[in-house]
C-alpha cells in the first residue's frame, strides 16, 4: 500500500508537491556548500537555513518531502487524534446538557479530513518552494556517497564542502512468522485505511502504539493493544502511563502486557495472532493489524563506507557536535539521534549550520528536551 493511496484529488494534490513524476532534477552546480540526504524536518531545516545565510545547497530525498513528520507521522496521526477526541467528547456529552442528534462516526470521513489538511499543508514543504522560492537545487532520488566529499544521485556528482545526512528512520519490523504476508502495517500504511477495522491488534505499547490504539478504540474498533513489557509508555514515568493506562482501558482497549507473539496466520481476511501470556498459549483472531516496535535507521543505500562514516544497527555514530567520523560531514535526526521527536530534528539542524558553516562548538547534550505522547490525557 503506497502513502499516495486511495486515488484522491487530495492525495493526488500531495504527490504533486513532494514527489512529482514530472520533476527534472537540475544540473549540479560546481561545489555546495551544504549537500544534505534526506528532506524531513531535520534536512528541510538545515536547507533553508543555509541558503537563507547565502550558502549553496543541494538537497537530495528519495521519496518524499516532508519525510516521515508531514506524511505518515506527526501531521495525519495528529488529525485523526484530534477526530477521535470529539468522538470520545461526544459519548459524554449529555454530562454537559448537550444531546448530539447524530452521533455517528464515519471513518472515512475523517481521514479525508486527514488526507485535506496533509495536503494543505504539504505546501509548504513541497519541491517547488524549496527550488523555485528558497534556491535550493533540489535532487529526487538515491543519494549515496561516491567519496569523502562527493555525493552520486540520479547518475550525477554533487561535490561539496560539507554534508549532512538527515534519511531519518523506517518502522521496524520485527521477522514474526507470517505477520508480513497477513498485510499487517505500520505508521507507512495504516493512514492509507479508508474503511474502519472491526478487530484491530497493535503490536508495541509506545507512544505510537498507544495513540493509535485509543483513537481507533474511540472510533469503535475492538482493540488488542500487545507489548513485551510489564507496562505500557515504558520511557514515562510509571506512574503517568499508570493513568494513561486506566483511560485506555475506559476507553475499551483489551491491553495485554508480558506477552510474547510466536506467528501469524491467515484465513481470507482473518489473521489469527497465535501469543503466550503468562504460562498460556492463545490466539486472537482481527480485521487488521498495526506494528510499532520501534525504528530502523535509513542507512543501507548510502554507501558509507566510500566516506569512512562510522556506523552501528541504531544509525550512524555522531559526537556531541554531531559530527560523523568524517569530519566534514555531519548527521542529526533520527538516523543519529536517541530522541526521535520532530522538534528535536529541527534543533539539531540548527546546530549543524552553525557547527558546519561557521566553525562553531554548538552541543547537542546542552538541549534541554521535552517531548509530548499524545493520548488522552497527554
Amino acid at each position: 500500500m503506497s502513502l499516495f493511496e486511495p486515488k484522491t484529488e487530495t492525495n493526488e494534490l500531495l504527490k504533486s508537491r513532494v514527489a512529482p513524476d514530472d520533476w527534472t532534477n537540475p544540473k549540479p552546480a560546481e561545489i555546495y556548500n551544504l549537500v544534505i540526504i534526506g528532506a524531513g524536518p531535520c534536512g528541510l531545516i538545515a536547507a533553508a537555513g543555509t541558503t537563507g545565510l547565502g550558502g549553496k545547497v543541494a538537497l537530495i530525498e528519495r521519496h518524499a518531502m516532508g519525510g516521515d513528520c508531514l506524511n505518515v507521522g506527526c501531521v495525519p496521526s495528529k488529525s485523526l487524534i484530534r477526530a477521535a477526541r470529539v468522538a470520545a467528547e461526544l459519548r459524554h456529552a449529555s454530562t454537559f446538557g448537550i444531546e448530539p442528534k447524530d452521533s455517528q462516526i464515519h471513518f472515512s470521513t475523517a481521514m479525508e479530513r486527514m488526507r485535506e489538511l496533509r495536503a494543505k499543508i504539504s505546501q509548504v514543504d513541497s519541491v517547488h518552494r524549496y527550488q523555485k522560492e528558497l534556491g535550493v537545487d533540489v535532487f529526487l532520488g538515491t543519494g549515496a556517497f561516491k567519496s569523502a566529499t562527493s555525493i552520486e544521485v540520479d547518475g550525477q556528482t554533487l561535490n561539496f564542502k560539507k554534508a549532512l545526512i538527515a534519511t531519518g528512520a523506517r518502522a521496524t519490523k520485527p521477522p514474526i512468522p507470517g505477520l508480513w504476508e497477513s498485510g499487517a502495517h505500520t505508521n507507512e500504511t495504516i493512514f492509507s485505511l479508508t474503511e474502519l477495522p472491526k478487530r484491530l491488534a497493535v503490536i508495541g505499547a509506545g507512544a505510537t502504539g498507544c495513540e493509535l490504539s485509543q483513537a481507533f478504540a474511540r472510533f469503535g474498533s475492538e482493540v488488542t493493544l500487545f507489548d513485551h513489557g510489564p507496562n505500557i509508555l515504558k520511557g514515562e514515568d510509571t506512574d503517568a502511563s499508570a493513568i494513561v493506562d486506566q483511560t485506555m482501558r475506559e476507553d475499551g482497549v483489551n491491553i495485554l502486557c508480558e506477552t510474547s507473539i510466536h506467528r501469524v496466520s491467515s484465513n481470507d481476511d482473518i489473521k489469527t495472532i497465535h501469543y503466550t501470556l503468562g504460562d498460556s498459549q492463545n490466539t486472537l483472531d482481527v480485521d487488521a493489524i498495526l506494528v510499532s516496535v520501534g525504528r530502523t535507521p535509513n542507512i543501507e543505500s548510502l554507501n558509507l563506507e566510500a566516506a569512512q562514516i562510522s556506523y552501528h544497527n541504531r544509525g550512524i555514530e555522531v559526537d556531541d557536535q554531531l559530527r560523523t567520523s568524517n569530519k566534514r560531514i555531519f548527521a542529526a535526526g533520527d538516523v543519529a539521534m536517541k530522541y526521535q521527536f520532530t522538534h528535536t530534528a529541527d534543533a539539531a539542524a540548527r546546530i549543524v549550520i552553525q557547527n558546519a558553516l561557521f566553525h562553531g562548538r554548538k552541543k547537542l547534550s546542552d538541549l534541554v528536551i521535552p517531548w509530548c505522547t499524545f493520548t488522552d490525557p497527554e
